[in-house]
């Protein structure tokens, strides 16, 4: 059991620092308000709705009209520095680090000797046995 617990856990941080460190694109292709295409890693295909000047018509004459299609790119980066240096943390980064290791350190150190703080001290005298006096016993 805590074979397989330490595979899935060392597989899920494996698969963190895969995910983290990728980059990918995402384009989506729209026609209007509809997407038509989305693909990742390439370009989304077009529609074929493109608006092409007629050659017929004279050239002082030709109409450009605006495209009803528009293409989005989204590009999501990944992190290239896995490794952080300790030369950009601030002072308070710096005193976080070290007070916390001075505590961890001292968490687990234990005392030399058991002290007991009453050893010296004797108990008071006992006159009567009040218990057996008033024949009161806890069971």
């Amino acid at each position: 059991m805590k074979e397989l617990l330490r595979k899935i856990t060392s597989l899920f941080l494996a698969l963190l620092v895969f995910f983290s460190t990728v980059s990918f694109t995402i384009n989506n292709h729209y026609c209007g308000d509809y997407l038509m295409d989305s693909s990742w890693f390439v370009k989304a295909d077009s529609c074929n709705m493109a608006i092409e000047a007629d050659a017929s018509s004279s050239s002082c004459e030709t109409i450009i009209k605006k495209s009803c299609c528009t293409d989005e790119v989204i590009h999501i980066e990944g992190q290239d520095e896995l490794k952080i240096s300790f030369d950009q943390l601030t002072f308070d980064q710096h005193l976080f680090i070290a007070s916390f290791y001075q505590f961890y350190i001292n968490l687990f150190e234990g005392l030399e000797e058991n002290i007991i703080p009453f050893k010296e001290y004797s108990p008071p005298p006992l006159l009567a046995d009040i218990q057996v006096l008033h024949q009161t016993f806890l069971i």
